[in-house]
């Protein structure tokens, strides 16, 4: 089976949150999008249904190999490889992602929080670490960068968390939350069409920890010096308050918890002139 087969077809504008929106400068796009690509390919091939393990395995390597100048055999990472060695930027941030995309091939539950938040450090934090260093953004930007992604990256496994367990056998949502649910919940519940209480009580529980990481990335949209930038943050940040917010009441199982394009819209336009005061003003008593 070749990549090409295992392909998604899903793109940037697909996505949960804004990638290369137009709020990014346009010359800062084409390294974004270089980056995008390599990821969605490795993600799409890591989430193939029917893809045998060794074969996802095998591909996930060549392109491993690709990025580090050992092979061409994948053609994303060539163009990420071009893209880095012309701007200067370091292949770890690709290198880590497909850590976590190994790990999603080779292990199938979680044991707990901080567990969870490790395969973060390797499948999201990378993410908002090369959009900093495209930007030239200091290094001082990390920890609360590396809070949103996680938090991003726990809420997408709570609004999936039925089609992770249905189509991949891959449960997110740490083995001690469902044991400590009440009552308790056996794996299988995530197949229901609608959450038990107890697996409702463990989603809640899980937004709200994830609260915690949220209220630390609240800081990072004032330290970016890219206003651009800094805007696109501040509003991803607005969006994951929100769909974390919605995780704590709503059932993923039964109802969609989704932004649609005019939620996006909305809440842009709402908080655009907030972020434009904050940002004039900042620096003044």
């Amino acid at each position: 089976m070749s990549g090409v087969t295992l392909q998604s077809g899903k793109t940037h504008r697909d996505e949960n949150f804004p990638v290369a929106s137009f709020l990014i400068a346009p010359r800062h796009r084409a390294p974004v999008l270089a980056f995008y690509n390599f990821v969605r390919f490795a993600d799409d091939i890591a989430d193939h249904a029917s893809a045998a393990p060794d074969e996802k395995l095998r591909l996930l390597e060549e392109m491993r190999a690709t990025l580090v100048g050992q092979s061409d055999a994948s053609p994303e990472g060539v163009v990420l490889r071009a893209v880095q060695a012309e701007k200067n930027l370091s292949p770890q941030h690709a290198l880590d992602l497909l850590e976590a995309f190994r790990r999603d091939v080779t292990k199938l539950r979680y044991r707990d929080w901080d567990d969870l938040l490790d395969y973060c450090r390797y499948s999201a934090m990378p993410v908002g670490r090369f959009v900093l260093d495209v930007h030239g953004e200091s290094r001082d930007t990390w920890p609360a960068n590396d809070a949103l992604c996680a938090a991003l990256q726990v809420i997408n496994h709570l609004q999936d968390c039925a089609k992770d367990y249905r189509q991949l056998n891959r449960v997110y949502i740490p083995q001690d939350a469902l044991a400590k649910a009440f009552p308790s919940v056996p794996v299988e519940a995530l197949d229901a069409p609608a959450a038990s209480p107890g697996l409702k009580s463990a989603i809640a529980g899980l937004a709200r920890k994830n609260a915690g990481l949220l209220a630390v990335s609240k800081g990072l949209a004032p330290q970016i010096r890219d206003a651009r930038l800094a805007l696109e943050v501040d509003l991803i940040q607005i969006l994951a308050e929100d769909l974390n917010a919605k995780l704590m009441r709503r059932d993923p199982l039964s109802r969609k918890v989704h932004h649609s394009k005019m939620n996006v819209a909305a809440l842009f336009l709402t908080r655009l002139p907030v972020f434009a005061f904050r940002r004039l003003t900042r620096g003044r008593p």
